[in-house]
């Protein structure tokens, strides 16, 4: 028989219903009281009796859990990156005279490889709180919530279903690595831009002399020295022009290699937000262009709140088919003149390679991280990419798989708490991690 719902109601946020499963014993009943009008006998009225009892006292029971049982959710952080602690509590609130015998709470949750479903019980007139834990494995913007909890009485007969409409969306920013030391070819010619302080190249202003060495532009030669020693000297500089950081990360899916984590895609992220973290600290303005399946353009500037715009973006971007030679030459004039461009691709076709002439011409030079599809399980070699880029003299480093595959890639601290145990046993947090008030989902 499919089972019929009896009534729905709403019991505060959550909508509920009582329903029976089978018709059998309710057909038992009936045809008992039948049997004992055609042909009154003492078993007719047991069995009408017992079953019709066991009918009643169910169906008050179911009820009263219909009415009486809640569910509150309640989350840790608005935001995680990957590998943090992901951390809920359930508090079920019983306020019926009748027992949950057996309680079932399955979660609804789009996070991947969090399960919060649970199966427990619950006293008359109590209240339980339960923690469920999980790792924030992927980024992304998931849904946490809703839940169906389900009940009903001990013989089966009916059965309880709350549906808590409750939830909230979870942010998981991807992660941010150590990289090595990795020349960007500053862009712009001397005297553009912002100066920076104690940095190693060169600009406008003149901090000292030395002497003239190979290689030494014939601009830099300071006469007035050069005139009293009898050779040449060049001036000192003593910072270098801030050109802002364009980079353009590319998700042609055409060009990606490997799966899930450990796929160039992936790791091009990651490579993507170590750089703007790497930027953003060394106050220098950083940009962000990428031709995923939702192209986004995010214009250079300073401060947190790009980093967290930024690396919004990026946990959103996934692979799309606008390929990166397309990309780079519709957008090429909005570019700013003396930018620097980071280029971050596992493609080896020169079709985009060419596609970056117009931009040297107006002072943009390029830097390339080309992700070595070798180290993915690809095919091709990025030897012969390497030697184009050296022929019109653009400056390419190969990223191994190695390079980001690290346990820092999944560097989550958030939700992690540290404790302390003194010597007569008693437990105290030392470390209680910033935003962890409990927060209801709505």
């Amino acid at each position: 028989m499919f089972p019929l719902d009896i009534f729905s109601a709403y019991n505060q946020r959550m909508r509920s219903r009582f329903r029976i499963n089978s018709w059998l014993l309710p057909a038992l009943v009936l045809a008992s009281i039948i049997m004992d009008f055609i042909s009154p006998a003492r078993v007719w009225k047991i069995t009408m009796i017992g079953l019709g009892g066991a009918l009643i006292v169910s169906f008050f029971w179911a009820r009263g859990l219909a009415r009486g049982l809640t569910l509150k959710r309640e989350i840790r952080f608005g935001w995680a990156q990957v590998g943090d602690r992901l951390e809920e509590r359930f508090t079920l609130t019983n306020t019926s005279n009748f027992p949950a015998i057996w309680l079932e709470i399955d979660d609804h949750s789009t996070m991947p490889d969090y399960h919060a479903s649970l199966a427990t019980g619950l006293g008359s007139n109590t209240e339980s709180q339960l923690l469920t834990r999980g790792t924030c494995s992927r980024r992304g913007l998931y849904i946490l919530g809703g839940a169906t909890l389900q009940s009903g009485d001990p013989l089966g007969i009916f059965s309880v279903t709350h549906e808590d409409a409750a939830s909230a969306t979870l942010l998981v920013l991807p992660p941010v690595v150590p990289l090595p030391a990795i020349d960007i070819h500053p862009g712009g010619a001397l005297g553009d831009g912002r100066p920076r302080p104690n940095s190693p190249e060169q600009s406008v202003g003149a901090a000292g002399v030395r002497e003239y060495q190979p290689g030494d532009s014939l601009k830099r030669i300071h006469w007035p020295t050069t005139a009293r020693l009898g050779k040449p000297f060049v001036r000192l500089f003593d910072g270098t022009p801030a050109s802002n950081w364009w980079i353009v990360l590319d998700l042609d899916a055409a060009a990606q290699v490997g799966q899930g984590y450990d796929s160039t895609d992936e790791h091009g992220v990651i490579l993507a937000a170590s750089l703007i973290d790497r930027a953003l600290r060394s106050r220098q303005p950083v940009g962000l262009a990428v031709n995923g399946h939702e192209p986004a353009w995010t214009p250079p500037r300073e401060g947190q709140q790009q980093r967290f715009g930024l690396l919004y973006t990026l946990a959103l971007a996934q692979p799309g088919s606008f390929s990166l030679a397309d990309f780079i030459r519709c957008n090429e004039r909005a570019f700013g003149m003396g930018s620097s461009l980071i280029i971050i691709t596992a493609s080896t076709e020169p079709a985009w390679l060419e596609a970056l002439a117009p931009l040297a011409w107006r002072g943009i030079i390029p830097t390339v991280l080309l992700l070595d599809p070798l180290t993915f399980g690809g095919q091709a070699n990025p030897a012969l990419q390497v030697t184009r880029c050296g022929q019109m003299g653009v400056a390419c480093h190969v990223i191994p798989r190695e390079l980001l595959d690290r346990p820092e890639a999944r560097p989550g601290h958030s939700g992690e708490w540290e404790w302390r145990t003194s010597f007569t046993g008693k437990v105290t947090a030392t470390h209680n991690p910033p935003g962890a008030d409990w927060r209801p989902l709505v």
